[in-house]
């Protein structure tokens, strides 16, 4: 069966003028052509179109995919292996970005006094103050936005770049007490549930168990958060939250 550039444009959700590219480049040339001179694809052209679309979702230009594609006897290993440097590379990137983002959440990302390039340097690309509207809007006239408001704009770079490293070795110490398979309502887990508790109240509010308790529910509904420990360990938001909920029934 035959298809006109149309029909291949709409069943692979290309535009008709990619389509005219990939032949011009000799990338992909229809098999075939009307009297008229209009193009004809056939299932061995999808089938190929199929596959210059999955390399270029894994951003290959055009001149590796022909070159993949035209070599019978060429090895597409070096190829996907230098790809996937590359996407490894931009996910850690991004992964970076999420922490940075959920840093600033939780802090309030009220009244951070930082110069532009501290800023960079303790947020990277993300906007700390992106989220202070929303944050004043959900709990402006609580005692805990007070307190964190105060207390974040007395902050320089070195006390973020502190608590940087504070949340960070916790979250490493609770990545490695999951990977040993203790559960989540263990001595071991609620020590590290009651360590959060009191970085929050040491750097930003006075977090009593039932504020901690909350904050424990939106780290498994809200998936801003979510991310930030998922990032971490797979499973940690859910284990977190079981942990703080176990610690705030102990301590009760």
């Amino acid at each position: 069966m035959a298809y006109t550039v149309g029909q291949v444009a709409r069943a692979a959700r290309v535009t008709v003028r990619t389509l005219h590219h990939y032949d011009e480049i000799g990338l992909l040339s229809p098999s075939g052509r009307t009297p008229a001179g209009y193009r004809r694809y056939s299932e061995a052209d999808l089938e190929r179109l199929q596959v210059i679309r999955a390399y270029r979702e894994l951003g290959f230009p055009l001149e590796e995919i022909a070159e993949i594609l035209d070599d019978p006897g060429g090895d597409p290993l070096p190829h996907l292996r230098r790809q996937h440097e590359m996407l490894t590379g931009r996910i850690g990137k991004l992964r970076e970005m999420v922490a940075a983002i959920e840093l600033a959440m939780e802090a309030r990302a009220l009244n951070i006094q930082l110069t532009p390039e501290e800023r960079f340097e303790v947020f990277g690309d993300f906007d700390p103050d992106a989220h202070a509207e929303e944050t004043e809007r959900r709990w402006g006239g609580t005692e805990a936005y007070r307190q964190s408001s105060e207390r974040v704009g007395r902050y320089g770079k070195e006390d973020w770049l502190r608590n940087k490293a504070e949340n960070a070795d916790w979250g490493r110490r609770l990545a490695e007490l999951m990977a040993s398979g203790a559960p989540a309502d263990s001595p071991e887990a609620m020590v590290l549930a009651e360590e959060h508790r009191q970085l929050i109240t040491r750097w930003f509010y006075d977090c009593t168990y039932e504020i901690h308790t909350g904050l424990a529910d939106m780290y498994v509904s809200d998936p801003r958060f979510t991310v930030y420990f998922e990032k971490i360990r797979p499973g940690m938001a859910a284990y977190l939250n079981e942990a703080i909920h176990a610690n705030a029934i102990n301590r009760a």
